[in-house]
């Protein structure tokens, strides 16, 4: 990619070849049955990182990434728990029995709970591939695939370093 006049122009040819091994290689990992999470917290792809995430049936982090959700796993984990938990008490009407300040108490964490974790309730495991939307804006996600060795795939603008993740797709 260059800079000309302001504007940054990428290579399409270089983005459509290393979408093209990106997408073998998710191809080759999901007919193997590999666990995916997608990651992508800017407001404008919120929206259609969730969809793809539901439609793919895969994880998606989409509201913030929470510091530590990769490499600190058992309390992630835990966390993961409590929310499945509270799900399960306000299914059942447990949360009616409660004293109303304390059913309030237990909403508002129901809720931040479903804000963040909404996208990896049902995740068991440390995620065998991550797609990363923004390299730029996802750093910390990046990171921590990094440290555990987990394979990326990130979607990179003329701002980011393409070494840092296992396939960089310039868009």
């Amino acid at each position: 990619s260059a800079k000309r006049k302001g504007i940054h122009i990428t290579n399409l040819t270089r983005t459509a070849r290393f979408l093209s091994e990106a997408c073998d290689l998710v191809f080759d990992a999901a007919s193997s049955g590999k666990q995916f999470l997608i990651v992508g917290t800017k407001n404008k792809a919120a929206d259609l990182v969730a969809w793809a995430a539901i439609k793919a049936r895969c994880h998606c982090v989409n509201k913030k990434w929470l510091g530590g959700i990769l490499t600190n796993w058992s309390t992630t984990e835990t966390r993961l728990q409590k929310f499945r938990d509270l799900r399960m008490e306000q299914k059942t009407g447990r949360l009616n029995r409660l004293p109303k300040r304390d059913a309030a108490v237990v909403k508002r964490q129901l809720s931040r709970l479903q804000t963040y974790l909404g996208g990896i309730k049902y995740m068991t495991g440390l995620p065998d591939i991550v797609i990363i939307v923004d390299q730029h804006e996802e750093y910390t996600a990046l990171r921590e695939c990094i440290t555990l060795g987990i394979p990326t795939i990130c979607l990179i603008d003329t701002n980011c370093d393409p070494d840092l993740a296992d396939i960089s797709i310039p868009a």
